[in-house]
């Protein structure tokens, strides 16, 4: 299993929400404003630095992590706009919980 956190920018919520749908992912938490700088400056929900990004973490199988990675990089690389999204994937080494036992 693999932690993956993914950042992008707010109002594509939906999309990426798709996309996790798509590959069956039920189970995530969503941050849904938080602030950050990305590669066209700072974006902290204001009039100076507007926008707002959003964060999604989930648990992904290791068969289900490529196929994943896949959409969500076709995505970033789909258009300007998209160019903030990133997507990280750290080793689960301990997890509990009923559904993982």
């Amino acid at each position: 299993m693999k932690f993956v956190h993914i950042t992008f920018r707010f109002e594509y919520t939906e999309s990426i929400e798709k996309i996790l749908d798509d590959h069956g992912l039920a189970d995530y938490v969503r941050h849904p404003i938080v602030h950050g700088k990305g590669i066209d400056g700072k974006h902290f929900g204001s009039k100076v630095f507007p926008g707002n990004y959003t964060i999604v973490q989930a648990v992904v199988g290791d068969e289900a992590l490529d196929a994943l990675l896949d959409d969500l990089e076709a995505f970033g690389k789909s258009k300007a706009a998209h160019h903030h999204l990133r997507a990280f994937v750290l080793p689960v080494e301990r997890m509990i919980g009923a559904e993982y036992d």
